[in-house]
């Protein structure tokens, strides 16, 4: 009974450090897949938008181009935003496109004592410009995130809701927001860092973890039994 009940426990460990390989497989084909996608040429967001009309979630990172006139009467503020160990807001500005479609900017990050609409000390360097940056999706609540209201116009945000800040606007919303690479030498908004893509994250450590554990069972079970048998002799 010991024994199948030490194989039982081994297969599981094995069975589980295989399982954290396949999950590191799928974190560096995500990641590769991500990198082709915001080092891809920049192509208009509206065009990239219609094309993948039937699969959205593929734009996530891409590179992307928009020209149009900013509505910073429309902006709006993310909370519970950090930059150098300081909160504030994520503030987030339509782009009124020529066909009269918007995508939603996020140009950056203020403090929080910048906590009025329009941020007229943290202003877009033109009013009409074109942007270039990687696209985001619309941001989907946590389980344990907080909700924002459903009725009412909303000047600050728990996260980048496209569906909610469309209840607010005159003109209809492209389905995802873009994040500008434009540096501007840390003034306000900051920036936006850019996505990373080479953080595998801990599957090749646990993979090693269970693989260790199942070795170091059936090691240790048949030194026990090996010390069981010089004591019955």
């Amino acid at each position: 009974m010991a024994h199948i009940l030490v194989a039982v426990v081994a297969v599981l460990f094995i069975s589980l450090g295989f399982w954290q390989l396949r999950r590191l497989d799928e974190r560096q084909l995500e990641n590769a897949v991500g990198e082709a996608r915001y080092l891809a040429e920049p192509a208009e967001v509206r065009s990239l938008v219609v094309a993948a009309a039937q699969d959205t979630d593929s734009l996530q990172y891409r590179s992307g181009l928009a020209e149009g006139e900013y509505r910073t009467e429309d902006e709006v503020l993310i909370r519970s935003q950090v930059f150098r160990a300081e909160a504030g807001f994520h503030v987030i500005t339509p782009l009124l496109l020529e066909d009269g479609t918007a995508v939603l900017v996020n140009r950056g990050w203020i403090p929080l004592v910048l906590d009025q609409v329009p941020v007229t000390d943290a202003p877009p360097e033109e009013d009409r410009l074109v942007v270039e940056g990687w696209i985001d999706l619309t941001e989907e609540r946590g389980a344990l995130s907080p909700t924002d209201p459903s009725d009412g116009r909303l000047v600050v945000l728990n996260r980048v809701d496209i569906e909610r800040i469309q209840q607010q606007v005159p003109y209809q919303l492209l389905p995802v927001y873009l994040n500008p690479v434009t540096e501007r030498d840390l003034g306000l908004p900051v920036t936006v860092a850019p996505p990373m893509f080479d953080d595998e994250g801990p599957h090749l450590g646990y993979a090693i973890q269970w693989f260790s554990f199942a070795l170091i069972g059936v090691i240790g079970y048949f030194v026990l039994m090996r010390r069981a048998v010089q004591r019955s002799h």
